[in-house]
Formats: C-alpha cells, sequence, structure tokens
C-alpha cells in the first residue's frame, strides 16, 4: 500500500511541476520575436487555430475566420487537405519594439511535400511578442455571364458497361512519344519527353518507364505518375518525367518506354491561361518560373499544378519541372505560380512551354 501511495504521489507531484513549468515554458515562446512565430505555428500543427488567433496583436484588426482560411485554405483547394508538418522561424529585421520574422513551412499533402514562406511583422507589447497579421485584398468580381462555347466528348455505355469510367471495350486513342532524354540528377536517372494524342477522341493517357543494364538485368520499372497530363485532347502535346532513384546513367544499357491510353469523356473546359511568364532568381540565387495563372471558365479549379517543360536552343527537352498551386483558382481571378529549375539546367535553357493540370470537385456532368 506505501509501494503504490509513493508511486501516487511521484504522479501528482510532476503533474504539479508540469503545470508549473508549463506557464513559463510559454512566456519564454513569447518573449522573442522567433518565439512567438515558433509558438503560432505550434498551435497551428495541432490543430488548434484558437491558440494561434490568440497570438495575433489586436491592432491587426482581422476576425478569427479570415485568419484560419488565410492558413489552412478555402476553396478546397490543396491546402485545405493539408497538415503543417514542420516550421522554423528566422528573424530577417529587428528594430526595438518590432520585428521581422521569414516563417519557414512544411506542409504534408498527397501529393508530397509542399513548401512555403512568410514573412510576418511583430510587435512587442510590454516584452510580449505578437504577429501582426497581414490584410488580404481579396478580390470580389461582379456577377457576370461567361458563355460555354468549348467542345466536349462523351460516351455512351451499354447498361452492362454503365459503371465504367473509360471505354474499355473501344479502340484506344493512338497517342506517340515525340521525344525523349534521359539525363542523370540528383542521384537518380530522370526520362524526360514528349507525348502528343493524334487522335480525334481524348485519351488518358501515361507512360511506364523500363530501364536495362549492361548485363540484361531490369534496372528498374516506374511511371510518369503525376508528371504528366493524364487527360489529352486530340493533337494536345503533354510532357511527362519518370524518376528512377538509386539508378546511374552509366549503368543503364537501354531504355524501354511503353505510352498507354484509354478512350475517356473530356471537355476543353476549364481553360487556365498562363500569363507574364518569366525567368527570375530568388534572394538566395536560384532560378525559378513565374508567372501568373487565370480562370478563363465560369467554374472554380480546386487544385491546380503546374507543368514546365525546358529546352535547349536545339529544340531537345532538357528539364522538365512541376509544382501545385496551393489556390484554388476563382474564375477571372489571376493567382501567382513558381516551379524551380536546376541551376545547373538553367544557363541551358532557350525556351520553355507551360500547361496546367487541374483539379475539380464535384463537377457536374449534366
Amino acid at each position: 500500500m506505501s509501494r503504490v501511495l509513493a508511486i501516487l504521489m511521484a504522479v501528482i507531484t510532476g503533474v504539479l511541476i508540469a503545470a508549473g513549468v508549463a506557464p513559463t515554458r510559454e512566456k519564454e515562446k513569447t518573449t522573442s520575436p522567433e518565439g512567438a512565430v515558433r509558438a503560432f505555428y505550434d498551435r497551428v500543427r495541432a490543430d488548434d487555430y484558437h491558440g494561434a488567433y490568440a497570438l495575433i496583436a489586436p491592432s491587426s484588426n482581422v476576425d478569427f475566420a479570415t485568419m484560419q482560411r488565410d492558413i489552412a485554405g478555402r476553396d478546397g483547394s490543396l491546402k485545405t487537405l493539408s497538415q503543417l508538418q514542420n516550421a522554423d522561424a528566422r528573424v530577417i529585421a529587428h528594430q526595438g519594439s518590432e520585428a521581422l520574422v521569414r516563417a519557414s513551412l512544411e506542409w504534408r499533402t498527397a501529393v508530397g511535400a509542399l513548401f512555403e514562406n512568410r514573412d510576418l511583422r511583430l510587435v512587442s507589447d510590454n516584452g510580449n511578442w505578437q504577429i501582426v497579421w497581414p490584410k488580404h485584398h481579396e478580390q470580389n468580381l461582379p456577377p457576370q455571364v461567361i458563355p460555354v462555347n468549348y467542345l466536349r466528348w462523351d460516351i455512351i455505355h451499354t447498361d452492362s458497361e454503365a459503371n465504367e469510367w473509360g471505354a474499355q471495350n473501344a479502340e484506344s486513342p493512338h497517342v506517340r512519344i515525340t521525344s525523349m532524354n534521359a539525363v542523370e540528377s540528383e542521384g537518380k536517372v530522370i526520362i524526360l519527353g514528349e507525348l502528343v494524342n493524334e487522335d480525334t477522341v481524348p485519351g488518358y493517357v501515361d507512360v511506364q518507364g523500363i530501364l536495362i543494364g549492361k548485363d540484361g538485368e531490369q534496372l528498374g520499372e516506374e511511371t510518369s505518375f503525376d508528371k504528366i497530363s493524364h487527360v489529352l485532347l486530340p493533337k494536345e502535346v503533354t510532357p511527362f518525367r519518370i524518376d528512377f532513384d538509386g539508378v546511374h546513367l552509366n549503368q543503364v544499357k537501354k531504355v524501354t518506354l511503353n505510352p498507354t491510353s484509354i478512350l475517356v469523356p473530356a471537355s476543353a473546359d476549364p481553360v487556365i491561361g498562363v500569363l507574364h511568364q518569366q525567368l527570375d532568381k530568388t534572394d538566395s540565387g536560384h532560378t525559378v518560373l513565374k508567372g501568373e495563372l487565370m480562370n478563363q471558365s465560369g467554374q472554380l479549379v480546386n487544385i491546380p499544378q503546374v507543368l514546365a517543360t525546358y529546352y535547349d536552343n536545339a529544340g531537345k527537352v532538357i528539364w522538365i519541372s512541376d509544382g501545385y498551386v496551393d489556390q484554388a483558382l476563382r474564375p477571372q481571378i489571376p493567382v501567382p505560380f513558381a516551379v524551380t529549375i536546376n541551376d545547373d539546367i538553367a544557363p541551358k535553357v532557350h525556351s520553355y512551354r507551360v500547361v496546367v493540370n487541374h483539379y475539380v470537385m464535384d463537377r457536374s456532368t449534366a
């Protein structure tokens, strides 16, 4: 009995000590600008948005719902389907009772890691640092009529095929690989190329790649996964990229590419324009391709993906990069994008082409 009582007293003592230390630890977090930012994103990571909101300076004049949308996204965007994994904070300016802190964030998504940088201004109130939440002006266009005149292809099934997405027993659209280039980068072999739909009907396409070694052994088998425009309209061209981790180019004797296609219903809507494309340098000196996406249709595009193909002066594909935009594309409102290019590739780029994949939730088939 005495042993049980001793253990119970030890547990109670530990709880009391933890309770006494917790406020002190919290106070230490907010007595520095970077500590306040880390504390803020600790709460975001724990889905405690009300706790995060408590660290916002009253002078921000921002309501809770707006702050939550700014962080967690809206309109079914990729950010709404993400979870914060890591957050780091670094002071980039500090003068008196004001500071500027850069938050480097890593979000976990179904399509891989999403990285984001936010520069936050902080003010000190009696030694307690608080975040001045930035004001974002959201464009709200007046009601307007957008004519629907896009092409559309439907598939009519028999009753037994009604639940099939594509036409499994129909002739597949004719597709052809028009270019292929094998490179080695970041310790892996990467197959780059382009594929065209030569048919008069749309198709769902993919490319399988197989690497054969010098002794005839198979070194790897991969597909293009999401680094391709899977739904290809007639005469459209898509880039594709296949990564083989842990394989070096000097091991490869032969590359086999197997394009596949299946007849699917599709439409030419939504139309997404790519505006103001240009190569630029980041603050750290790396090259990015940036611009704006404009949803020219009347429906919301929840998750856009940018696919960029880079060519040398001979027109050869030398690199393909992609990136998901964490904002939804609302009709007629431009949204910025940026995708990175390897530093050793950037000087060789003579031209480039951008295509946009998109995912639309609850799309009507009517």
